[in-house]
């Protein structure tokens, strides 16, 4: 095994453990946006004609179905349907396949076929398996010049099961103040939970670059959840989870418009 294979498998193996870890911690979205990158780059090896390559025909078409079954599991993720058709137990069993694609000599444990690599851009891909770096004015940051299909934005996933006793939150995006904000195409808001805030990312399409890119994002702490209207300050990408390193976007007064209404099960 070459080198390059080597770290290629190793960067596979770290994609499929994050979104697994993603998809058992109930993280939807950051699940969905990791299978369905990884099962773009398991397409285009599928399907790569290149000479260099270290895989078999047959570990290829192994290879294209792995990538099948993430496309399965996240669009399992997003239905609304009470049941799951792919379920995670069954994505798990195929960590081992990928691991030892080269070895691997048994038959698919599910009756699937690879699917054609389709070149239409999704929302929250990345170029790489690594996360989204820093970008100037015309630069590169989040996004695929060519990936994978995804959610259609303003979609939202399915409300999770609520508990007795439990309080649930639901937050009304009112408006962005942008200085820009008519240049921006396909612009969509992701959200996500990270622990102790939730995070509002503003993401718009590039078409000289071809890829979706973050242009700020915003956040919420714990104790900034209370019922009615907030205003919350815009920082420059790239998203800083763990908010050590904030630059506001502008000096400018912009702010995300937010509305929060809580509900008592």
């Amino acid at each position: 095994m070459s080198e390059v294979t080597r770290s290629l498998l190793q960067r596979w193996g770290a994609s499929f453990r994050r979104g697994a870890d993603f998809d058992s911690w109930g993280q939807l979205v950051e699940a969905i946006d990791e299978y369905q990158i990884l099962a773009r780059h398991l397409q285009k090896e599928a399907q790569a004609q290149h000479n260099n390559s270290e895989f078999t025909e047959e570990q290829k078409k192994t290879i294209g179905k792995i990538a099948t079954c993430l496309e399965l599991r996240s669009a399992a993720l997003q239905s609304t349907q009470s049941q799951e058709e792919f379920k995670l137990e069954d994505l798990k069993k195929l960590e081992p396949i990928l691991k030892n694609i080269l070895t691997y000599n048994k038959e698919f444990p599910f009756d699937v076929q690879p699917v054609p690599l389709r070149r239409i851009l999704a929302p929250g891909e990345e170029e790489n398996l690594e996360f989204e770096e820093d970008e100037e004015e015309g630069g590169a940051g989040a996004g695929s010049p060519d990936a994978f299909p995804a959610r259609v934005p303003g979609t939202l996933l399915p409300r999770l099961p609520s508990e007795p006793g439990m309080t649930l939150l639901t937050i009304r995006i009112e408006k962005i103040g942008l200085k820009d904000a008519g240049q921006c195409i396909d612009p969509y808001i992701t959200v996500s939970v990270k622990g102790a805030a939730i995070f509002f990312e503003f993401k718009h399409y590039k078409p000289k670059k071809r890829f979706t890119s973050t242009k700020c994002f915003a956040f919420m702490e714990m104790d900034e959840i209370k019922p009615g209207p907030i205003v919350i300050e815009l920082y420059k990408k790239p998203t800083d989870f763990k908010r050590k390193k904030l630059q506001l976007l502008t000096k400018k007064p912009l702010y995300l418009h937010l509305h929060q209404t809580l509900h008592k099960e």
